[in-house]
């Protein structure tokens, strides 16, 4: 007689360990794992690199402040807070943030309150009256299934992603900022150099008109110094527009008119870092780029699971309590006392494979999302190796033209000084200064390349070749 009491005693002391479990539940779909990608251990072009694991919250300073150009480093320090585009990616990151906000929110209880007092009169005998209530009501879903703790899973890895494509937008802007400011700087020494050419060729055909004059040189001599002096003017004029464009260009980076900016001209002052011979394999992990794509793939993990959640019922606990009554006076007494409690259960009974069909959708989306994130990593060690061979291939080829450009000055030196000694004719004084000055002016045009080639580099690998902020 004894022994069905204890047997009742087992199962209410078990009964708080069964609830806790239920109430616990599990997650159905797949636990996220980041994705394998076979990558090389090392560059073509370099040496020292692994395989990628996204670290995009790794310190990495201001980048700018290798090439030590206080003009430079102000402006780009405006771009976080000026650029309208990053403004825009900020103001989506919040939103999405807040998102994972009210995710989390959904896991716990909810509580709500109603008041309400109202005269209303009906068609029967008893005319007008009165309805006074005040309810205080709580609902809570059970997340049996792990759908909610998906949601807010998905909804923290999209608000991941999102910071890092803020990020990316931030990088972006200010790696074309600099690309232009160092275009602009290397077209003012452009400009400069046609405008001590046009001061010389003005001279040299003042000169040719003083002996046309005088009968002692020919009517096509003078036309070939009018020609090459015109040439000039025309190609300084070129370049002033380009100029004006590469200013403008920087204003909208900042966030204002080009009415509102002017950057003056200026020598450069800037120093084009070397590239270390052997990077550190973090380099690659910092990129924005890559971590956005690895978080969507996270994001869509967690969407297989609330997708396949679908499949289960959904399990609310409700409870309301309060007072209602047709005088207001009493209402908070205890015959007016109204209450109710109870669990609701409601799920998919049939549904025509539509559940499964968002499986399914939620599934290819992932496997999507998996080939995407391995191509942000192979394009990313793509465009390294192209910024890497790239500048190699540039440092020698400005070296050879620098060579170049100090023999054609020697040699427009030289047929200067024979030209005035009556030795030649102005055709070869012409045409080796056009030559000379073609040469200067294709050196500044790989040294504007390989400034540029150095930005790309350095946002390819996500702001900077340096290992720490210093």
């Amino acid at each position: 007689m004894m022994k069905k009491p204890q047997a009742k005693n087992n199962v209410f002391a078990m009964t708080p360990v069964l609830l806790a479990l239920l109430l616990a539940g599990c997650a159905v779909g797949p636990d996220y794992h980041r994705p394998d990608i076979a990558v090389p251990l090392q560059y073509k072009e370099a040496r020292g690199w692994l395989k990628a694991t996204p670290q995009d919250d790794v310190g990495k300073g201001e980048w700018w402040e290798a090439y030590r150009d206080p003009t430079l480093s102000a402006l780009l320090r405006q771009v976080a807070v000026s650029n309208q585009n990053v403004a825009e990616y900020a103001a989506q990151f919040r939103e999405a943030q807040a998102l994972a906000a009210q995710s989390r929110a959904e896991l716990f209880p909810s509580v709500s309150g109603d008041v309400s007092s109202t005269r209303s009169r009906s068609s029967s005998a008893s005319g007008v009256g009165n309805s006074h209530s005040a309810e205080l009501s709580a609902s809570w879903e059970i997340d049996l299934w792990g759908k909610l703790r998906r949601t807010l899973e998905e909804n923290k890895a999209s608000a991941q992603a999102s910071q890092a494509e803020l990020a990316n937008i931030t990088l972006s802007a200010q790696s074309e900022l600099a690309q232009d400011y160092f275009q602009l700087r290397i077209m003012d020494q452009q400009i400069a150099l046609y405008q001590q050419s046009i001061q010389a060729y003005e001279r040299y055909l003042q000169v040719i008109d003083n002996k046309y004059r005088a009968g002692s040189e020919a009517r096509n001599t003078l036309a070939q110094a009018q020609m090459q002096l015109e040439s000039a003017r025309a190609s300084a004029l070129d370049y002033q527009w380009q100029r004006a464009q590469l200013e403008h260009a920087i204003a909208l980076l900042l966030g204002k008119t080009p009415a509102e900016f002017s950057l003056p001209a200026a020598p450069l002052v800037a120093v084009l870092p070397a590239v270390p011979a052997a990077l550190p394999a973090t380099l690659l992990q910092r990129r924005p780029d890559i971590a956005y794509a690895e978080r969507n793939v996270a994001a869509a993990n967690a969407a297989v699971g609330v997708a396949i959640a679908g499949y289960y019922p959904d399990l609310t606990l409700s409870a309301s309590g309060g007072f209602a009554s047709t005088v207001l006076h009493n209402l908070m007494t205890a015959p007016n006392r109204v209450w109710s409690l109870g669990p609701e259960l409601s799920g998919t009974l049939l549904d025509f494979g539509a559940t499964s069909a968002k499986v399914a959708q939620a599934r290819a989306a992932y496997d999507a999302s998996v080939a995407s994130y391995r191509q942000s990593v192979l394009s990313g060690i793509g465009e390294v190796e192209d910024y890497l061979v790239e500048l190699h291939t540039l440092q020698s080829e400005v070296a050879a033209s620098q060579r170049a450009t100090t023999a054609a000055k020697e040699s427009a030196r030289v047929t200067r000084n024979q030209y005035e000694a009556g030795m030649i004719d102005y055709l070869d004084v012409a045409t080796t200064e056009n030559s000379s000055l073609s040469d200067q002016q294709s050196l500044l045009s790989l040294q504007s390349t390989q400034w540029v080639t150095s930005v790309k580099l350095i946002a390819a690998l996500g702001g900077g070749w340096q290992a720490d902020n210093h």
